[in-house]
């Protein structure tokens, strides 16, 4: 299958508005592939593809689109036959050359990565060369999600959509199981139920805006008690047991056992003979309050001086719920009963903590006491839901309480997939006392139809220059911004970085000599 093929489908699916077209253009794209290509196209559709990060930043393929123009419609009519043969991509083409992206290591890894990519871009097309960017820089938001892609695997293979969607979340990939179902059918499926050491894809939680809000829109909460939990800011865990064996993966599902000796060791002292836990680890200071976010992303990924880092900064893990105990599969268990579970098999010092309520005064408490030790907030949970890997509903909801900053939009960058057309991703600055504005970094996340309308015309009428997609304006626009911490990073000319800022609102209100400086913003640093 030629890569032409797929952006075309990709475009398509962008400019289809309803569900239904989507997954029947995907399916139709899906039977034509042979078996070897499904995993390659599954992640190129939903814009990872199956090697992960390709270690290549923005600057890099910069340059190499400026080398390589690309080729145009009519130029490949002009070409030989042979010629068009040896010009044009195939999915195994692109497959094969974010192999050896990956693969790149060393001090000449920068000049490495940059020959591979001028020779891949070269054989692209303009519309192929947008679309590889978008893929190698985790930007391809083409409307092809995984919840539409899964129903159009479905779909091709016919089957039902339930019976794909439990296998994916049990495989963790969609790609693999695409492949199973769309080659052997049902009987493809029936290899991927919850098996030790093969991570599931973990459950995952809506939004409530406030603690009345969860407990009265979760799953049940009308009829019952929930369980309200702490939420805590760390990493999400899930950790495997056999015996003497312990696996612990991350929420992408990437084997992290080397780099949490700690985590091994604490969970090997377990009675259980077989477990698989779901949970957050976090590095703490002494007295038990969090540190920040980063400093626990710190350990992972680090394979030497581990028992030196261990020792600088120890990191503490505690579970929420368990979805294997000697050797019963408990996902479709109410969370009841697996919270019964937890309970026998974990100690307490090593469990989230956890109220039982029906009443908001006790859980108003219970999120106040969280806060106070330094925790983002709450999640609320239905007692009689299952444990739906891979999924998101109301039968799990965080609540955080969001700080704000005033903060001056410095430029914005062109959105793709249904957000084509309008300034989407905004470059955000707090204000240098000396003079000037300084950089936080991006955003796109938080915004209405309406505020992208609105903020096109109104940045457009502000523009001072454009590079590639990013067009910079004149600093006047000043938006409230939430965000749930300020970490240091060395991305920045700060020093600092917001983590998960998202907008409120514009504040017409506000010029920019009313914008929080940026000494406001670190002083939020822990």
């Amino acid at each position: 299958m030629k890569l032409e093929d797929l952006v075309r489908v990709s475009a398509g699916v962008a400019a289809t508005s309803g569900r239904l077209e989507k997954i029947s253009r995907l399916a139709d794209f899906l039977r034509q592939l042979e078996p070897d290509e499904v995993q390659i196209a599954i992640g190129f559709l939903t814009g990872w593809p199956r090697q992960g990060k390709l270690g290549v930043g923005w600057a890099t393929l910069a340059s190499v689109r400026e080398q390589t123009p690309g080729r145009t419609a009519t130029e490949d009519g002009e070409l030989v036959a042979a010629e068009i043969a040896r010009e044009v991509l195939a999915l195994r083409d692109v497959d094969a050359g974010f192999e050896l992206l990956k693969a790149v290591k060393g001090k000449q890894s920068g000049v490495e990565r940059l020959r591979l990519l001028n020779e891949l871009f070269a054989r692209a097309t303009l519309e192929e060369q947008q679309f590889l960017t978008g893929l190698v820089m985790g930007e391809v938001r083409q409307g092809a999600l995984e919840g539409v892609l899964l129903e159009a695997v479905a779909k091709a293979a016919g089957l039902p959509a339930t019976d794909v969607r439990r296998a994916a979340m049990m495989a963790g990939d969609l790609g693999v199981v695409a492949k199973a179902a769309l080659g052997e059918g049902a009987a493809g499926l029936e290899r991927y139920g919850l098996e030790l050491f093969r991570p599931v894809q973990p459950m995952l939680a809506d939004s409530a805006s406030t603690l009345t809000e969860a407990l009265t829109s979760a799953e049940g909460a009308d009829i019952a008690a929930v369980s309200v939990e702490w939420k805590l800011d760390g990493a999400r865990i899930q950790v495997h047991k056999q015996g003497d064996r312990v696996a612990v993966y991350t929420r992408n599902l990437n084997d992290v056992t080397v780099a949490v000796p700690e985590i091994v060791e604490s969970v090997l002292s377990l009675a259980a003979r077989e477990l698989i836990l779901d949970g957050e680890t976090i590095a703490l200071t002494p007295d038990g309050k969090p540190l920040p976010f980063q400093d626990t992303m710190h350990r992972f990924g680090r394979r030497l001086d581990v028992e030196r880092l261990r020792a600088e900064l120890p990191l503490s893990a505690f579970y929420f719920d368990v979805l294997l105990h000697d050797g019963e599969s408990l996902v479709d268990t109410p969370l009841a009963e697996r919270l019964q579970r937890l309970d026998q098999a974990v100690p307490e010092r090593l469990r989230v903590p956890r109220l039982v309520t029906a009443n908001a005064d006790e859980a108003a408490r219970f999120q106040s006491h969280a806060l106070e030790t330094g925790h983002e907030g709450v999640m609320v949970k239905s007692l009689a839901a299952p444990y739906a890997a891979g999924r998101r509903g109301s039968a799990w909801l965080k609540v955080k309480t969001a700080r704000t900053l005033d903060l001056v939009v410095l430029a914005a960058e062109w959105g793709s997939g249904r957000r084509k057309g309008w300034l989407s991703n905004l470059h955000l600055g707090a204000r240098d006392p000396a003079g000037g504005f300084v950089m936080l970094g991006k955003t796109f996340k938080g915004m209405t139809d309406e505020i992208l309308r609105w903020q096109t015309t109104e940045l457009l009428a502000r523009e001072m220059s454009r590079e590639g997609h990013i067009v910079y304006v004149r600093p006047e626009l000043v938006v409230e911004t939430a965000f749930n911490e300020v970490q240091r990073s060395s991305q920045y000319p700060g020093g600092v970085a917001l983590r998960f800022a998202r907008i409120k609102r514009y504040r017409p209100d506000r010029t920019a000599l009313d914008a929080d400086t940026i000494d406001a913003v670190r002083a939020f640093l822990p």
